[in-house]
């Protein structure tokens, strides 16, 4: 039995996909059965649980061979990140009581940065984690291609689209959720000792000034990228709704600035890693549903 969290996401909707085909018996761990449903049809068992309810966590993942985790994404956390904390320390204590086999976790590119920001949540995990006694590999994922879903619309109506990511010639690095998914999908079957960093980007870095080509060409019209000037971001995050926007701010600026990247090097504990899916795809599928 492999347990997975998520499944109603890109990722957790992808790797679901890939375990299935393997014909591997999935248990999804959801909040709400109605929109997991179609999953259950599919094969799926489903266990009920909230991230942060111990007993509940520890029920679902009971049994199982391993465990793929995905932390609830909380972009605008109360300062300090006491929900993250709740989360990861209910997570922490149902893994202990639960003993899989192994956990896979899906964590984030920087999340070893020193800087606060918004993947801050992610580098709480994985230092919680560290005294798991189980096998656990963290795949350490880029920029998600799909956030350029939400560049569809502008780019289809006003041929602008607002680039918070700046300068709009500076490459960043990019992934499809597919490859995260087959990863994931890879190392729940997978068996090995102690901790490991998987860290994952595209084929090739991408810049928001290229992402703009892209839609031109795909929509055959032109689009062009227009900056958000750092100065205008607290005031619009928070019309927005935000009551703590600094952290994914800071996010922003570790992007920007490259504070936020890989650590891979010559005989360190991180892996790197390539998917072979490119932003055209991912783009031309999304566009092709629409």
């Amino acid at each position: 039995m492999i347990t997975i969290m998520g499944i109603t996401g890109q990722v957790g909707g992808a790797l679901a996909r890939n375990l299935l085909a393997d014909k591997l018996r999935v248990r999804a761990v959801v909040r709400n059965t109605v929109k997991a449903a179609a999953w259950e049809k599919q094969g799926c068992e489903l266990a009920i649980a909230d991230a942060g309810d111990v007993e509940a966590l520890t029920t679902a993942f009971a049994g199982s061979d391993a465990v793929f985790v995905l932390l609830p994404p909380i972009f605008d956390p109360t300062p300090g990140f006491p929900e993250t904390l709740r989360n990861v320390d209910a997570l922490h204590a149902a893994l202990m009581l639960a003993r899989p086999k192994r956990v896979v976790c899906l964590s984030t590119i920087g999340a070893q940065a020193a800087q606060d920001n918004l993947l801050r949540q992610l580098q709480i995990m994985e230092q919680r984690f560290a005294s798991l006694p189980m096998p656990v590999a963290y795949i350490r994922a880029a920029w998600f291609m799909e956030n350029s879903f939400w560049d569809i619309e502008p780019a289809k109506t006003t041929g602008v689209i607002s680039s918070f990511l700046q300068p709009l010639d500076k490459p960043v690095p990019m992934v499809a959720t597919v490859d995260i998914a087959r990863l994931a999908a890879k190392l729940l079957q997978e068996e090995w000792s102690g901790k490991r960093i998987m860290e994952l980007e595209g084929p090739c870095r991408i810049t928001p000034n290229e992402i703009a080509v892209d839609f031109s060409r795909l929509l055959d019209k032109p689009v062009r990228m227009q900056i958000v000037p750092r100065n205008t971001w607290e005031s619009l995050f928070r019309s927005q709704g935000m009551s703590n926007p600094l952290p994914r701010m800071q996010m922003l600026d570790g992007f920007n600035q490259g504070w936020i990247e890989f650590e891979a090097k010559p005989g360190g504990q991180a892996e790197h890693l390539t998917g072979t899916t490119t932003f055209d795809q991912v783009i031309t599928e999304k566009l092709a549903l629409n």
